[in-house]
């Protein structure tokens, strides 16, 4: 039977005293373990209608005939922008900052910005399976023609994931052909697929294990690093941020290409 009026009333009296009793949370104080699991959760997920400023760094060693070492920055920003009710436009952008040495030849170095690559996701704001297409396009801000392909390009990419329980699994893939730009330069034809698996545990730490299998069409070449990486959720301040680190391992590469990959991260979450 349900609790008469007279007995609602006493019970709200009862919530609102024990509040009253409560002690308030310091407004600089983070949020609760399990807002945090569910912040680290949205943050696995790569077109989540959250505004997130990833620096991701990069080491690869073992390249070329001097077993050079190429140090890559990436900026990679994440801005959702709504379309009324029902759509999302993730705009996700890449722009490398590069110094390598001794991977074009012996005693050679080179410093500088890399390609920038901006895609474009079109996202319903549905439940179950998440998706996103839209289109990406390659900018020519190479600062050195070691670092970059002096081409423009563009062509598809798509996501889909899906997130259950503590879980996320899902694959990003896209594809770049070059439509203009120098023409010494050899012409992109490449295909980028990234499946990728990881868990978020009470703790607000995300285990990831992914592969960002990239194949070049016109050099006929598979470059494969698996990457096993974790990250923990924590906050400075009011500032919700993650900070993880990885190993990569290449499975297959080009020749001269590297041996092996390591990866510090850190992440500026904004809701």
């Amino acid at each position: 039977m349900s609790p008469g009026y007279g007995s609602t009333v006493g019970l709200a009296a009862a919530a609102a005293a024990a509040l009253a009793s409560a002690p308030a949370r310091a407004q600089d104080e983070p949020p609760p373990a399990n807002d945090a699991q569910q912040l680290a959760k949205d943050l696995a997920n790569p077109i989540s209608s959250m505004i997130s400023l990833p620096f991701q760094f990069n080491v690869d060693g073992g390249l070329g005939e001097s077993d050079g070492v190429r140090s890559t920055m990436n900026i990679q920003p994440v801005i959702p922008v709504g379309l009324g009710e029902d759509w999302n436009l993730i705009i996700r952008t890449i722009v490398p900052i590069i110094h390598q040495q001794d991977v074009v030849e012996p005693a050679s170095s080179q410093f500088g910005l890399g390609d920038t690559l901006q895609s474009f996701f079109f996202s319903p704001n549905s439940g179950g399976v998440i998706w996103g297409v839209g289109p990406a396009i390659l900018y020519p801000t190479g600062t050195d023609s070691a670092l970059g392909s002096e081409k423009w390009g563009a062509g598809p990419t798509a996501i889909v994931l899906k997130q259950a329980g503590h879980n996320t699994i899902g694959v990003l893939a896209n594809h770049i052909w070059s439509i203009a730009g120098d023409d010494s330069r050899a012409d992109v034809s490449s295909t980028f697929i990234q499946p990728f698996f990881s868990h978020t545990t009470a703790t607000a730490m995300t285990i990831s294990l992914s592969a960002e299998t990239t194949y070049d069409w016109k050099a006929d070449q598979w470059t494969v690093p698996v990457i096993l990486s974790a990250a923990q959720l924590t906050h400075i301040g009011k500032q919700p941020i993650s900070v993880g680190a990885g190993l990569r391992y290449y499975v297959e590469k080009p020749e001269g290409g590297p041996e092996w990959g390591l990866r510090l991260i850190t992440t500026f979450l904004f809701k």
